[in-house]
């Protein structure tokens, strides 16, 4: 992973779901994604929404750079929080506005929504916050869903097609179909 590597950068906030957080950076890290975890309140430990807890490598306020994408986890107390956070707003609305990738997983779907940005796009989400996305996008039941820069998906169950998803559009395809062999998945999920 050299200079010229596709950088991500995760927001986890206390209550994001744990699998979602680890095999999308997992999966990524694989890809040669340069993938940097920012937590939202500050650089300490996160407790995730089943009490895992995740050091992030720095806080939402010095992650500085380009990142290529930028990845919101779900998990209900997560998402509360980034739907919350003036800073996550700001975030997403420059990145709307600029044409850079966006991907949101599970409930994170609803933070979109309630930052007002990718209204006209295609999105899935995890049924628990399907109102709340139905009355911001045009909501499918695909597992992910990739709508020009926005990439979303169901939940923790589809987090490795999410994750290969991003894999695809940072790193290429072929580069997914190499990294996806050693980690057993079903056919189905490759």
């Amino acid at each position: 992973m050299g200079d010229g590597a596709p950088r991500a950068l995760m927001i986890v906030a206390e209550g994001s779901e744990e699998m979602e957080v680890v095999i999308t950076v997992d999966v990524l890290r694989r890809g040669g994604v340069l993938v940097d975890v920012a937590g939202l309140e500050g650089p300490g430990p996160v407790t995730c929404s089943r009490g895992v807890r995740i050091l992030p490598d720095m806080a939402l306020g010095d992650a500085t750079g380009s990142y290529d994408v930028v990845i919101l986890p779900g998990g209900l107390g997560g998402v509360q929080r980034l739907a919350g956070s003036d800073a996550v707003g700001e975030l997403l609305r420059a990145r709307e506005k600029s044409g850079e990738r966006v991907a949101a997983i599970c409930a994170a779907p609803a933070a979109l929504a309630k930052h007002g940005v990718f209204g006209a796009r295609t999105m899935t989400s995890h049924p628990a916050v399907h109102d709340v996305v139905a009355a911001h996008g045009k909501l499918v039941a695909d597992r992910v869903v990739v709508d020009g820069t926005l990439t979303t998906s169901q939940g923790p169950g589809s987090a490795f097609e999410f994750a290969l998803a991003l894999v695809r559009d940072l790193a290429g395809p072929e580069k997914a179909a190499e990294i996806t062999p050693p980690m057993m998945l079903p056919k189905a999920v490759s």
